[in-house]
């Protein structure tokens, strides 16, 4: 079921930025586009180990809207679609980086274990 979109008012800034990157998987599409560049849209499927087809379509449709991911699309046969970050996706992933440190803080601190895409293939 959709969720509705909202456009404020917001409590204050933290409030405006979780509306924009709520969702389990929009923080690491972020991620993969800015460490991979443009990708196609198994390539990004592939680098997210457990997303579904269907989340992944609808976090980028959203991502879109907000004007963090471009999709370009080629008129060729088959099909190719293109995502890379916009100029706003990239400030918004520059302001997450803080909060990527504390996270490796913590997986150091807690001596959680870090999955890679091969390992997360055989689960």
């Amino acid at each position: 079921m959709p969720t509705a979109r909202r456009n404020g008012p917001y409590i204050c800034g933290i409030d405006a930025a979780l509306d924009v990157v709520s969702g389990k998987w929009k923080g690491l599409i972020l991620w993969e586009l800015d460490a991979h560049g443009t990708r196609r849209f198994a390539e990004l499927r592939r680098g997210l180990p457990g997303v579904s087809e269907k989340m992944l379509t609808q976090h980028l449709r959203q991502m879109e809207e907000d004007d963090l991911v471009h999709r370009k699309v080629y008129a060729q046969v088959p099909p190719r679609v293109e995502y890379s970050l916009t100029e706003h996706g990239r400030t918004l992933n520059q302001a997450l980086g803080s909060l990527g440190v504390w996270g490796k803080e913590r997986i150091r601190r807690e001596g959680c274990g870090v999955v890679t895409v091969a390992e997360a293939a055989y689960e």
